[in-house]
């Protein structure tokens, strides 16, 4: 197998269908931006790795191993149009060839059905044609394992997972998950179930105290023991989301959080209150579903169209890195459509919005001149200092950026196919450095999912 080292390389409603996109009011001492506001810019160039701590995992300790394709559909669902939750089991597919990938993944499926199915890791393959790569076979097919959460009613839904070994008094590992939808506000949203995707058993949802589902419920890993028990004691689980526009705050949002804590399981709709913010680019002001923050609050190069779907928590020997993974906005961003139009945020009071472009330009939102898939890193010291009082939860920045694109089979977005996302989620076999990251879209409709070992 080729292997190549890395380098350095998106009023709650103002009305249902006129307002989905835009935006609330968040600035600290402005009741909305203004039309100045409107467009902005951002750096294209790599952040430079300035750490606090010594023992961080950069870009170049990557080795890319190659990709594989997903399996057909199974149980009703399928793969096409998804990208969401990915999580590793350690010791699924127990049958398995001896080559190298053992265990197995839990993949949540179409993004509008949001099913979960269980599949097996098959050797990657360094190469961009699709008919070289190997293809995952189906070991559970595809299931619900919320307990009816998602529905057809519901708009741009999300669903993020993460297998854990028993924790408390637990007697089996579980399947936690965090579902959400796109306009959201303080609702149960996290919830566990069992491995048997034919008997999910699923417990929940519960509700984030105090905290807006902005901020709580789309990606979701495994914090490292060793962490957990120096920084956050007892938690394990790490969850947040880093919504387009300012309602989660200007970055990627992160919270430690340990639900078997407040019961096993806790009641339905109950309130988890423990709950430790790591990672919050902005202030939750009680009662207040949006973030409030300004610019002194944000992520380095943060622009609105900004969307990271997935995050895991590495280590690899002594180092470690906690890193999100998603499509970067580059040059102008603005709101409106994607073909340049801009809405201004004022037009309807004064009747001077401009016509709706024609397909596929008709899909009001945030929007950029360019997209880069990306990886960025995060000193999990700095965390640490987070959940210790002794740092701002909108302190942190990246130390570096890995740049994705030339390891994508198609790293362009596609409005006709309603590609809007490059990247998805990510899942880590900590064992042995394997992180795994899916590519939307990449196979027809289909995801590929792509592999890194991570050196230590």
């Amino acid at each position: 197998m080729r292997r190549r080292r890395l380098f350095w390389p998106i009023l709650l409603v103002l009305t249902a269908i006129l307002a989905c996109n835009l935006p609330g009011d968040m600035e600290l001492g402005a009741s909305e931006p203004t039309p100045a506001e409107n467009t902005k810019s951002a750096p294209t160039s790599p952040m430079p790795a300035t750490p606090l701590s010594s023992e961080v995992i950069y870009p170049d300790d990557f080795i890319y191993l190659g990709a594989f394709r997903l399996p057909g559909p199974s149980g009703g669902a399928n793969w096409d149009y998804s990208g969401h939750g990915l999580t590793y089991y350690p010791v699924g597919n127990p049958g398995g060839p001896d080559d190298g990938f053992p265990g197995s993944l839990y993949g949540v499926g179409h993004d509008q059905q949001l099913q979960v199915s269980e599949i097996s890791i098959p050797v990657p393959v360094d190469s961009k044609n699709l008919d070289d790569l190997n293809t995952a076979a189906t070991l559970q097919p595809f299931a619900d394992i919320t307990g009816g959460a998602i529905t057809e009613e519901l708009a741009l839904p999300r669903l993020g997972l993460e297998y854990l070994p028993p924790q408390g008094d637990q007697s089996t590992g579980k399947l936690h998950f965090a579902w959400g939808q796109h306009i959201q506000a303080f609702e149960p949203s996290h919830g566990w179930s069992e491995l048997d995707l034919s008997n999910p058993q699923p417990a929940g949802t519960w509700v984030f105290d105090g905290y807006t589902n902005y901020v709580t419920n789309d990606y979701l890993f495994e914090i490292p023991a060793a962490w957990a028990a120096a920084n956050a004691p007892g938690k394990l689980l790490a969850t947040g989301r880093a919504r387009e526009g300012l309602w989660s705050g200007r970055g990627p949002a992160l919270f430690a959080y340990a639900p078997w804590e407040d019961g096993n399981p806790p009641p339905p709709q109950a309130t988890l209150s423990s709950v430790k913010p790591l990672l919050l680019y902005g202030e939750q002001v009680e009662g207040i579903p949006d973030i409030v923050s300004d610019e002194t609050m944000a992520m380095e190069g943060y622009l609105d169209p900004d969307h990271w779907w997935g995050g895991a928590w590495l280590t690899a020997g002594d180092k470690s890195t906690v890193i999100f993974v998603g499509t970067k906005a580059l040059g102008e961003a603005w709101y409106g459509f994607a073909n340049g139009v801009v809405w201004d945020y004022d037009c309807v009071d004064d009747n001077s919005c401009p016509e709706v472009p024609e397909w596929p330009y008709d899909d009001r939102g945030f929007w950029a001149d360019d997209y880069q898939a990306q990886i960025i890193f995060y000193d999990p010291a700095d965390l640490a200092a987070v959940a210790r009082g002794e740092m701002e939860s909108w302190e942190p920045q990246p130390y570096a950026t890995l740049a994705l694109d030339e390891y994508l089979i198609d790293p362009e977005i596609d409005l006709e196919n309603y590609k809007y996302d490059l990247v998805g989620a990510a899942a880590y076999d900590r064992e042995r450095g394997y992180l795994y990251i899916i590519e939307r879209l990449a196979d027809e409709y289909k995801s590929v999912i792509h592999v890194f070992g991570v050196e230590g």
